[in-house]
């Protein structure tokens, strides 16, 4: 079973300056953190911004490719992770109805879901071996989630370029 998951942010971990992607369930309180490249948290961060390259990045290409093809991409999923790599698929649709499912990193699979506005999932297995739970106190978001957010509002994509 699969668990709908909506991407709060990108952000730079520190002190090892590495980009985190970190999902939310959409129906419940546990997230998954996801280390990825910098230059997939650009691309992340860009469509999250409504900010435009100048030239066309990798994941706007396949969305085009998609599109041109007559074809969907109905969901992404993350679907295991091993030895600390987590692992997911995309799965598309064609014109003809048939569907097709192609390995990929789990990076590239949520910056392409954000362009083509499809869902992304979860494997249930996967939240419930390395979900981390943060629930809400009454009401009120839970703080380390307050400053996420607060600092994503403080963020540029630039921040990630380099």
């Amino acid at each position: 079973m699969n668990i709908s998951m909506e991407v709060v942010g990108v952000r730079v971990e520190m002190p090892s300056n590495q980009p985190i992607i970190l999902l939310k369930e959409v129906d419940g309180s546990r997230f998954l953190p996801i280390w990825v490249g910098a230059s997939e948290a650009t691309a992340i961060a860009f469509v999250q911004q409504g900010v435009k390259a100048q030239r066309p990045m990798t994941h706007d290409l396949m969305a085009d490719v998609i599109e041109g093809l007559d074809a969907v991409l109905t969901n992404v999923v993350i679907t295991t992770i091993a030895d600390g790599v987590f692992f997911a698929e995309l799965n598309f649709r064609t014109s003809a109805g048939v569907v097709v499912t192609v390995s990929s990193r789990p990076s590239d699979a949520i910056a392409l879901a954000l362009r083509t506005h499809s869902n992304i999932l979860a494997d249930s297995e996967l939240i419930d071996e390395v979900g981390i739970s943060i629930p809400a106190e009454a009401g009120e978001e839970n703080q380390e989630v307050e400053r996420f957010r607060q600092f994503l509002d403080e963020i540029n994509p630039e921040d990630f370029a380099g």
